[in-house]
C-alpha cells in the first residue's frame, strides 16, 4: 500500500468547545472529499481509520479525519449530540475550504457515523453530497431495536451503509428491514465482518483486505 501523507490542521468547533486537530489527505484528482468521524473508543488516528484514509486515498477520495472535543482533550466518554453535531458541522466547513470544487461527502465509523446522521436529519446541509456509515450501530449490543434508525428517513441526501453480517450492534435482519424502507439508500453486506470488519481467521482474510474493499466500495457510491 502506498503511503499517503496526512497534512495535520487545526480548526476551531465553538468558541464554547474549543479547537480540535484533523489529519488531511487529498490525492492527485480526487473524485470527492469524505469528511471521516471516528468511532467512539478510539480517535482519528486507529489504525482502522489511518488504513481506511489510506486505502480511500488509492481511490481517489481525499480524506478530512478529525477528533470529535472528549477525544481530543483525553477523555473517554463520547460527547453528547450537542458537542458532536457542532465539531462535525465545523469539519464541513473545513473541509469546503480544502475542497476546490470537489464534491464533499460526510461519514465515519460507528458513532461518528450515527452523529454524521443525526446532523443531517436536523440541519440542511446543501453542501453535503452523501452519507456513508463505516458499519451504522444501529442498537446497543444484546438489545436488537431499530429505534436509532427512526431519522434516516428525514436525510435528504442518498445513503451508503457498510455492514458485517457479525455486527452485534447491528443485526443483519434489522438493518435490512432499515434500508429497504428508505428512498435513496444502499446497502452493502460483508459477509462474516464484526462491527470493526475483523473476519474470522478461517475465513483467510486479512482486515486490511477488508478495509480495502471498504474503500473501493465507498468510491462506487453515487452520492
Amino acid at each position: 500500500m502506498k503511503i499517503q501523507v496526512a497534512k495535520r490542521i487545526q480548526f476551531q468547533i465553538s468558541e464554547e468547545i474549543g479547537s480540535t486537530s484533523a489529519l488531511y489527505i487529498r490525492p492527485v484528482k480526487p473524485k470527492f472529499l469524505l469528511v471521516l468521524a471516528h468511532g467512539a473508543g478510539a480517535g482519528m488516528e486507529h489504525p482502522f481509520m489511518e488504513t481506511l484514509a489510506q486505502f480511500l486515498a488509492q481511490e481517489k477520495i481525499a480524506t478530512l479525519r478529525f477528533n470529535f472535543a472528549y477525544m481530543e482533550n483525553g477523555k473517554k466518554v463520547p460527547d453528547r449530540p450537542k458537542k458532536a453535531l457542532p465539531a462535525i458541522s465545523a469539519a464541513i466547513n473545513q473541509a469546503k475550504k480544502l475542497a476546490r470544487g470537489v464534491p464533499i461527502l460526510i461519514g465515519g465509523k460507528s458513532f461518528g457515523g450515527r452523529m454524521c446522521s443525526q446532523l443531517a436529519a436536523n440541519e440542511e446541509l446543501t453542501d453535503v453530497k452523501g452519507i456513508i456509515y463505516f458499519g451504522f450501530p444501529l442498537h446497543a449490543i444484546g438489545k436488537p431495536s431499530i429505534n436509532r434508525a427512526a431519522h434516516l428517513s428525514t436525510i435528504p441526501q442518498p445513503q451508503l451503509f457498510l455492514q458485517g453480517t457479525r455486527d452485534t450492534l447491528a443485526d443483519i435482519k434489522l438493518i435490512k428491514q432499515v434500508c429497504k424502507k428508505l428512498k435513496k439508500a444502499k446497502l452493502e453486506i460483508f459477509e462474516g465482518g464484526d462491527h470493526s470488519f475483523k473476519m474470522l481467521k478461517k475465513t483467510g482474510i486479512s482486515h486490511e483486505e477488508v478495509i480495502e474493499k471498504l474503500a473501493k466500495t465507498a468510491v462506487l457510491f453515487k452520492g
